[in-house]
């Protein structure tokens, strides 16, 4: 029997520097998925599905494109807090860097904003997550990674912890050349 190939196939198959994988022993134990889009304007609201489509095939990438988009990272259970997350946000920023492409850019699930709903609304509840009022296992992971918060991406993802909004967040690279010029003679 032929097995149908992984998304994480299709995604290697694509755009292989994209994608990241750590491992320990010959298991893997935390991936990340990326790909290079174009946002115009740059900081308009989307959703996930509208920058991975069905996860087969990335649709959206394009590799003329100025921003790197963090699909998904993710590290097991018995491998958190060791630092393996932050790692793979390194790699992304250093494939941005890279590439020259002027950021790197995701939707971060609100992930404990379920606790807070009836109280703030998305943006209340990132904001006081910026300030350092709440902790949110994500948003609060990404700004200490040098993420910052943009905005609130409303019916991002269908969630029931964040309630499906999404933190638009963004790390610019400080080494992006607007253009590349090639002054070398033929």
């Amino acid at each position: 029997m032929i097995s149908e190939p992984s998304f994480f196939e299709d995604h290697i198959d694509l755009f292989q520097q994209g994608q990241f994988c750590a491992e320990i022993n010959g298991r893997i134990i935390a991936s990340a998925s990326s790909l290079i889009v174009s946002l115009i304007p740059e900081y308009r609201d989307h959703t996930w599905y509208d920058i991975v489509g069905n996860r087969r095939i990335f649709t959206t990438h394009d590799p003329k494109g100025d921003s790197l988009y963090g699909d998904d990272i993710c590290t097991h259970p018995d491998f958190r807090g060791l630092g393996i997350a932050t790692m793979l946000f390194n790699a992304r920023k250093e494939l941005a860097t890279k590439l020259n492409l002027k950021r790197v850019i995701a939707g971060g699930r609100l992930y404990n904003y379920c606790e807070y709903a009836d109280m703030l609304s998305p943006h209340e509840y990132a904001t006081k997550v910026v300030e350092g009022d709440i902790k949110d296992t994500v948003l609060s992971f990404d700004l200490k990674n040098g993420f910052k918060y943009i905005k609130i991406l409303p019916d991002y993802i269908y969630d029931s912890r964040s309630l499906n909004y999404a933190a638009f967040i963004e790390w610019s690279n400080p080494h992006y050349l607007l253009s590349v010029c090639n002054n070398s003679t033929s």
